[in-house]
């Protein structure tokens, strides 16, 4: 496969497929969804300049392509009641991982996992109504997986979003 970087080149995605390379046009309609992902395909098109026939097969071939993977809302935990947010890095026996995170995903609270290089190996985000629940997921739950070797915590104080879409 060729190294070339141009809007036109291809690059292989995990299921070992090419996908076209996303060009200008495409970043626009991600920055847009990411924005407001219940925008129509008709506002789409009109903020983008585009027709709409060519705004609904982009946004397609982004979903067939695996690019967009789903729409969703965005929840603002206190709001819903999740008052206690915290990072939790895990150490992990070698070649647990596999279990380990099939178990995280059966915790609740735990919003988000990703396998990490360096110091530690799992980090999660823990979204609890408060220092009990969260207490409890940590000591009572995540502890107790086997393959789990430690952990360690850091609350959140505050959240932002970036300002910067990286689709821009």
């Amino acid at each position: 496969m060729s190294q070339e970087s141009g809007d036109d080149a291809d690059r292989v995605v995990g299921s070992g497929r090419s996908v076209r390379a996303l060009d200008e046009v495409d970043r626009r309609i991600l920055d847009e969804l990411v924005r407001d992902g219940r925008t129509s395909v008709r506002t789409l098109a009109e903020r983008i300049h585009i027709s709409r026939t060519n705004a609904y097969a982009r946004v397609e071939r982004l979903l067939r392509d695996g690019v967009i993977t789903g729409f969703h809302a965005q929840v603002a935990p206190e709001a819903a009641g999740l008052g206690t947010s915290a990072y939790m890095a895990l150490t992990i026996e070698q070649n647990t991982w596999r279990e380990v995170s099939a178990e995280l995903a059966r915790v609740r609270y735990v919003e988000h996992v990703a396998l990490l290089s360096g110091e530690h190996d799992v980090l999660a985000l823990v979204r609890a109504p408060d220092n009990a629940a969260l207490r409890d997921v940590v000591l009572d739950r995540v502890q107790r997986i086997a393959g789990v070797l430690s952990t360690r915590s850091w609350l959140v104080f505050e959240e932002f979003g970036g300002t910067q879409s990286p689709w821009q």
